[in-house]
C-alpha cells in the first residue's frame, strides 16, 4: 500500500472516530440540550433550532415588505462546540451570515420599486390644446439599501428602501405656461352676406391649428391657397382697380387683416403686408392686410418657442388668437391719418330716376405704429409699421332725364276755329 492511500485511510478513520463521538453529558448549546448525543445528531438539532430562531431581515418598500432569510448562507462554530464542550457547559453559538447575491437581489428590488418619470404631453389642432398630465418618477437609493441591509445582516432587523419621487423634465404646468394667450383680435362684418361669410370662415379655418416654429415665417397665401371656386371659395364683393366689384374669394382680405392685427399684438415680426387701394370699414387705415395672387401677408416668429394660432367664427365676426410663452411685454397698434383727400364732384348720368349709383369716398393718407410697453407700463419702443395712401372714390349719381314739353297746336286757318 503506498503512502498516499495509507494516509487517506488513516484520515478517514480518524474522521469517523472523531465524528462518531458523543457530546459530554449535561451540555446545552444554543439553548438545545445535546448532552450524550452523537456529534452529527447534536449538530443537526442545534442548527434546526438555531436557524429557526434566526431573525430575518425585512425590507420595507413602496410595493410591499420583502422578508429575507433563506437567501443567506451561515457559517457557525456548532461543529467545534459539540466536540469541545465540557460536561455541564452552557454555550452560545457564534455565527456569521453571508449573502453572496446581495448586490444583484437588492438591485432588482430597487428596479422593481423604481419608476421612470413620464413627461406631460400636449397636442394642438384647430380645435385647441389637449394636455396629458405628467407622472412623477421614483428613484431608489441602492447604495444606502445595501449598506442598511449589511448593517442588520448579522442579527436581523428592519430597513426601509429609500425611495423618493421626482418630477419629469416636462410638466403640464410648464406646457400650459408655454401656451398662454399672447393676443386676441376680432373684426366684424355683415353676417347676412352668406357668400362673404363663407369665404371669411373658409380662410380662417385653413389658418386655425397652425404652429409656427421659432424663426419660422408664416405665409397666408400658402396656408389658405388660391381663391378659386375649385378651392372652395364663392363670389362676393372685392376691390379691383379702385372699384368694389363681384369676385371669387371676396371677404378673404378681412380674414388676412384680422390675422395681421392679432400677429402684431402677439409680437410677431411682420415680413410682408400691403394696404388695399381703398379704405375698408373693419379696421382703421394702415391696419389692413390685402392679399391677392401677387400680394401676401407674411410674419416671422421671433421667439425661441413655438407660437400657435386658433380662429373663432361668430355669425358676424372673425377672431384670431395667438398662443405661446408671454415675454412680459404689451404690444399696441395705433393708426394715424395724416391727410384727407377730397373725392371731387360726382359723375352724373341721365337715368330713369334720381339715384346714387356709387357713394363718394374720401382718400386718406395714413400711418400705423407699433408701440411696445414693459410689464410696468414703460414705453420701450415705437416703430412705424407702414405708411399708406388710399385713393378717393368719386361719387356717381343718376339724374332723371327731363321730359320735353308738349308741342303747340297748329295755327287755325282764316274762318276756322282754333
Amino acid at each position: 500500500m503506498n503512502v498516499t492511500v495509507a494516509t487517506a485511510l488513516f484520515l478517514a478513520g480518524s474522521f469517523f472516530f472523531f465524528s462518531a463521538g458523543r457530546v459530554k453529558q449535561d451540555v446545552t448549546i444554543g439553548g438545545v440540550d445535546v448532552g450524550g448525543m452523537p456529534y452529527a445528531e447534536a449538530e443537526n438539532a442545534i442548527r434546526m433550532q438555531f436557524y429557526r430562531d434566526l431573525p430575518p431581515v425585512t425590507v420595507h418598500t413602496p410595493s410591499g415588505d420583502v422578508v429575507l432569510k433563506d437567501e443567506f448562507s451561515v457559517k457557525d462554530d456548532v461543529a467545534r462546540l459539540v466536540r469541545k464542550a465540557r460536561r455541564g457547559e452552557r454555550l452560545s453559538v457564534t455565527y456569521r451570515r453571508n449573502w453572496a447575491d446581495a448586490e444583484s437581489v437588492l438591485r432588482e428590488l430597487c428596479a422593481k420599486n423604481a419608476r421612470e418619470a413620464k413627461n406631460a404631453e400636449m397636442s394642438f389642432s384647430a380645435a385647441g390644446f389637449c394636455y396629458t398630465h405628467e407622472t412623477n418618477g421614483v428613484a431608489c437609493d441602492y447604495q444606502k439599501l445595501l449598506t442598511d441591509v449589511q448593517s442588520v445582516l448579522a442579527d436581523g432587523g428592519e430597513v426601509t428602501l429609500s425611495a423618493r419621487e421626482y418630477p419629469p423634465a416636462v410638466t403640464e404646468e410648464s406646457l400650459r405656461a408655454r401656451t398662454r394667450e399672447l393676443s386676441c383680435f376680432r373684426t366684424f362684418f355683415d353676417g347676412s352676406n352668406a357668400p362673404r361669410r363663407h369665404n371669411i370662415a373658409l380662410a380662417a379655418c385653413r389658418v386655425a391649428g397652425t404652429e409656427i416654429a421659432p424663426s419660422e415665417t408664416f405665409s397666408f397665401n400658402a396656408a389658405v391657397g388660391k381663391r378659386t371656386a375649385e378651392n372652395g371659395f364663392r363670389t362676393a364683393q372685392v376691390i379691383l382697380e379702385g372699384e368694389f366689384v363681384p369676385g371669387v374669394g371676396g371677404g378673404v382680405c378681412q380674414t388676412s387683416t384680422t390675422l395681421f392685427g392679432a400677429a402684431l399684438r402677439a409680437g410677431m415680426e411682420v415680413v410682408e403686408s400691403r394696404a388695399h387701394s381703398l379704405t375698408v370699414g373693419y379696421v382703421p387705415p394702415s391696419e389692413d392686410a390685402m392679399v391677392s395672387e401677387t400680394s401676401d401677408l407674411k410674419f416671422r416668429n421671433p421667439y425661441p418657442f413655438p407660437v400657435y394660432i386658433l380662429a373663432e367664427m361668430g355669425q358676424g365676426s372673425v377672431c384670431f388668437r395667438f398662443f405661446g410663452m408671454p415675454d412680459g411685454k404689451r404690444y399696441l397698434v395705433e393708426s394715424r391719418v395724416t391727410e384727407r383727400v377730397s373725392p371731387g364732384p360726382p359723375e352724373v348720368e341721365e337715368g330713369e330716376e334720381n339715384a346714387v349709383l356709387r357713394k363718394e369716398k374720401e382718400g386718406i393718407r395714413s400711418e400705423s405704429y407699433l408701440s411696445v410697453y414693459s410689464a410696468d407700463g414703460s414705453l420701450l419702443s415705437r416703430t412705424r409699421i407702414r405708411k399708406d395712401s388710399y385713393a378717393p372714390v368719386r361719387g356717381k349719381i343718376s339724374v332723371k332725364r327731363e321730359e320735353a314739353p308738349p308741342a303747340a297746336p297748329p295755327a287755325a286757318a282764316d274762318g276756322e276755329k282754333a
